[in-house]
């Protein structure tokens, strides 16, 4: 595995959530600074290898927008 890809969502009781899509890890923190370390942490610790780990990790962030019609 070359990438390993995560979605990003705001969390509505504040802060934000990620899960990979197609493994299972999941975390979350306060702000997306934090986030993106706390995703390089449960890379490592889901992948204990290096040979294993994925050599990149894409963040997609899905934000949802309400307008007035």
């Amino acid at each position: 595995m070359t990438e390993i890809v995560f979605l990003v969502e705001a969390d509505p009781t504040g802060g934000f959530f990620a899960r990979a899509l197609g493994e299972s890890i999941f975390t979350q923190a306060e702000d997306l600074a934090t986030l993106r370390d706390m995703v390089r942490d449960a890379v490592r610790c889901h992948f204990p290898d290096p040979k294993d780990r994925p050599k990149v990790i894409r963040l997609h962030r899905v934000e949802d927008e309400v307008i007035a019609s």
